[in-house]
């Protein structure tokens, strides 16, 4: 499965949409997503960004032996996106062990 974290952006097509992070770590947490693509900024910062998905796969990979999906960063929130792919360069590492 291919996941689309995004709030305003058209979902891809073969895609699967979700808006918020609880809804994208449900998906991860089944272990069927291949790919996932994340947004930062959703609209809602108290219900969580496309950051938070990164962090929870971070501490999943450390701490669980969680596969990551492959990873991509679509945001338009420049600071943010230099963020996101530290976080993903550092999962990247982690899953290599």
């Amino acid at each position: 499965m291919k996941v689309f974290l995004d709030d305003e952006r058209p979902t891809p097509d073969g895609w699967r949409r979700v808006y918020w992070p609880d809804e994208t770590i449900q998906l991860l947490e089944s272990g069927v997503v291949e790919e996932i693509s994340l947004d930062h900024d959703l609209g809602n910062d108290a219900r969580g960004t496309g950051y938070d998905v990164i962090l929870w796969i971070e501490e999943a990979v450390a701490l669980r032996g969680f596969k990551p999906p492959r990873i991509i960063v679509h945001s338009a929130n420049s600071s943010a996106v230099d963020k996101m792919r530290a976080g993903v360069l550092a999962i990247e590492r982690l899953a290599s062990r």
